[in-house]
């Protein structure tokens, strides 16, 4: 019960506290009117399946194709933060795509729940058609590297989907 209790109220405070002001020197956080990426891709990056390793992989595989001009991963952790610097950049964003690997959603719906609208947003479950793979289903028996759980094929399909949502007029 303390340890629910303790957790509750760490989260209260993050909740109503700007995070990145203890310890980190101000001038270097990105302000408004600074530059930034002219895009932000949102992504999965959930390791505990296939479809999240690749939603994570095929989103910087685009960025690395595209430049950082053109397009970052945006930490999805910190927008129900309210981190001021990536609140910034997602708000200055032309673009904002979100790729989730299932029908979860779970960075569309974390955008969302931050005020943002996403330009485009990928499920590759429907999208690419990938079937998802819980990782823990091969615990105690036939357990895999995590990367032959991912195919170079789908990362490959995820980063076109993302290219084309970017250059897209």
């Amino acid at each position: 019960m303390g340890g629910q209790r303790h957790l509750r109220d760490t989260l209260w405070h993050l909740q109503r506290k700007p995070v990145g002001g203890e310890g980190v020197a101000e001038q270097k956080h990105w302000q408004e009117g600074m530059k930034t990426h002219k895009n932000i891709v949102y992504a999965c990056f959930g390791c505990l399946s296939n479809t999240g390793i690749t939603a994570g992989l095929g989103s910087l595989e685009a960025v690395k194709e595209l430049g950082l001009d053109k397009v970052a991963v945006g930490c999805l952790a910190s927008l129900p933060l309210g981190v001021a610097p990536v609140i910034g950049k997602t708000k200055a964003a032309k673009k904002i795509i979100t790729v989730d690997g299932c029908p979860f959603e779970c960075s569309r719906k974390t955008v969302e729940a931050a005020g943002f609208k996403p330009y485009k947003s990928f499920t590759l479950v429907r999208d690419i058609g990938m079937n998802k793979k819980a990782l823990h289903e091969d615990i105690g028996g036939d357990l895999k590297p995590v990367m032959e759980y991912v195919s170079a094929e789908d990362v490959k399909k995820t980063k076109e989907l993302v290219k084309s949502a970017i250059m897209e007029e």
